[in-house]
């Protein structure tokens, strides 16, 4: 939306989130180009407006933030050509690292916007996604950024670094994500974030963490790891390292507030004491971990520690509320304990993760409120119980999480509205063109 450009969102009821949440009977929310400008009760609001929506009295909250993704593995939907996998190690092996090495540029961008517009549909605003395509890595973080922009949602992308398909493929993956880096702070396009890619502390041998990590210092950045997602990756640090996958990251600068380590299943106590001392963001994916059988993290443990836990979907789904349901379920077997969680877990997507992703894009996210990124969701929800902040995860969880969203708003800019997408994208050709791409790879399979 243009700068001066307004857009009032009325009969809403509004769920501010952030800090101070409230939940507002018959409130609206005024926008100005990308921020939010005014909220407050409907009869404050009897001006004209460029645009208007009546929300109905339905629920207007902060878009969803999903805190770790992988776009590149959108084109594997239905490919049935992986050997059978007893353990995550085959899983990697016979599946992740067979396809990312097979993976053109022109597949980079399809399979970022599948999801994107996915995520439109499902009220998530913004996305930190995780590449890999080795053979295709110089240029890939270009490719998915254009179709970000086409979306209009926000994404902070990075390159997976590994050692794990030779030299030349690791330095292109230092030089990748140094380019884009720089791009974005040249750019300072809201849409846009950058990140240090790391894949995982087992695919990647000291030199090459010393490399990343004196890149990533020089540009004063944080970085994006897998972090302790199967057992093995604790073995392997132990035999190989002498000491423990964070304790191996810490030693080389990796962690820190700027920092992204998502899973974190099969970290001791010591460890998170680490990553709360360092400030370093957890990201949980449950079903991602439950469908690869390494574990459900220690969400209630971290929390109590003071770990920022975020949520993520590892690509599973671009469904953020799906997802949380599935993490709170999980930490009651975690836990052995249905009462156990509850407000740890549920409040990791609309109140960590956009902390998490205001580190990112360095600008207030993920509240309602004067000053704040206009990134909005109307959802069809008409609570049939008593609704206001002390019970909002609550409904979140058990109600709003089963309802469909009816419009999203990133940037001031009106994607969806009434559930009829507003993107300049011919969905059909879309689908046409990502089955041929698709046919092909899985040729190169």
């Amino acid at each position: 939306m243009k700068a001066n450009q307004t857009l009032l969102i009325k009969n809403a009821t509004v769920a501010t989130l952030g800090a101070n949440n409230r939940v507002l009977l018959r409130h609206a929310v005024l926008c100005t180009g990308d921020k939010i400008t005014d909220v407050g009760p409907d009869e404050k609001f009897a001006g004209q407006y460029d645009k208007v929506i009546d929300a109905r009295g339905r629920v207007l909250m902060p878009g969803l933030v999903n805190a770790h993704m992988h776009f590149y593995s959108t084109l594997v939907c239905g490919l049935g050509k992986a050997a059978p996998s007893c353990n995550f190690t085959e899983v990697l092996e016979n599946l992740w690292w067979r396809l990312d090495k097979k993976l053109l540029l022109q597949d980079c961008y399809y399979s970022a916007l599948i999801p994107l517009v996915g995520a439109v549909r499902r009220g998530c605003t913004t996305i930190i996604d995780h590449h890999a395509s080795p053979f295709a890595a110089r240029g890939s973080l270009a490719m998915i950024a254009k179709a970000v922009k086409e979306t209009g949602l926000r994404a902070c992308l990075c390159y997976e670094l590994s050692d794990r398909d030779g030299n030349k493929v690791a330095e292109d993956g230092i030089e990748e994500n140094v380019e884009f880096i720089k791009y974005c702070r040249q750019q300072r396009d809201p849409q846009l974030a950058a990140l240090f890619g790391l894949h995982a502390a087992f695919t990647i041998g000291d030199r090459t963490m010393e490399k990343a990590a004196r890149a990533g210092h020089e540009m004063e950045t944080g970085f994006h790891i897998h972090c302790a997602e199967a057992a093995s990756d604790q073995e392997f640090s132990v035999k190989n390292h002498g000491m423990r996958v964070v304790e191996r990251l810490h030693k080389f600068g990796i962690l820190g507030p700027k920092t992204i380590a998502a899973h974190c299943v099969h970290v001791d106590a010591r460890e998170m004491d680490i990553l709360a001392q360092t400030q370093t963001a957890v990201v949980h994916n449950p079903q991602s971990n439950l469908n690869n059988a390494v574990g459900i993290a220690d969400v209630v443990g971290m929390v109590k520690k003071g770990i920022l836990v975020g949520l993520g979907t590892d690509a599973m789904t671009v469904n953020m509320l799906e997802e949380l349901r599935v993490a709170l379920w999980a930490q009651h077997l975690r836990q052995n304990n249905p009462g156990a969680g509850f407000g740890e877990v549920l409040s990791t997507l609309p109140f960590n993760n956009p902390q998490i992703a205001a580190r990112c894009f360095n600008m207030p996210l993920g509240e309602l409120r004067e000053g704040f990124a206009a990134d909005m969701i109307i959802v069809d929800y008409l609570p049939a119980t008593p609704f206001d902040a002390g019970n909002f995860l609550g409904h979140l969880a058990f109600g709003i999480a089963q309802a469909d969203v009816d419009t999203t708003i990133a940037g001031g800019r009106v994607l969806m509205e009434h559930r009829q997408l507003k993107l300049d994208i011919d969905l059909e050709e879309m689908a046409r063109r990502s089955q041929a791409l698709a046919t092909s790879l899985w040729e190169r399979f």
